[in-house]
């Protein structure tokens, strides 16, 4: 599915190592203009990915090591069913990342006339207990 997008990528990361930054994993982001792809694996390859309308939080942290590695995760949160909780971790651009994702999330929510109310409900978001996916 990546390369079917490859003229839409805004953006490719990749999960590294926490030491030294070094990316020998097989973890790949990539960020769409409608969708962050994950890619995972070397000899079984899974591919997922999350609708950027149905995105709901982003954050970026960086513990002490990232930092020193010029590292950083960023966390993402949606109403997708098999990552409703996605962590990017110890990616090199994790700032710019964030940056982009946030601006393609509101840029196709603005492209899909969604509002962010209906893209959750706020009690789920307040501590209910509810799965992520009711209503959809």
């Amino acid at each position: 599915m990546v390369e079917e997008y490859a003229k839409d990528v805004i953006m490719k990361e990749r999960k590294r190592w926490l030491l030294f930054g070094i990316p020998w994993t097989f973890t790949k982001y990539t960020l769409t203009p409608k969708r962050i792809i994950l890619n995972e694996g070397l000899l079984r390859s899974t591919e997922n990915e999350i609708l950027l309308y149905r995105i709901i939080d982003i954050e970026l942290s960086k513990t002490l090591f990232q930092k020193i590695f010029k590292l950083g995760t960023v966390t993402v949160k949606s109403k997708d069913a098999s990552h409703p909780i996605l962590e990017i971790k110890n990616i090199k651009n994790a700032r710019a990342f964030r940056d982009s994702l946030a601006e393609a999330v509101e840029n196709e929510r603005l492209r899909m006339k969604v509002r962010q109310g209906e893209v959750y409900d706020p009690q789920s978001i307040a501590g209910s207990d509810d799965d992520f996916d009711d209503g959809f």
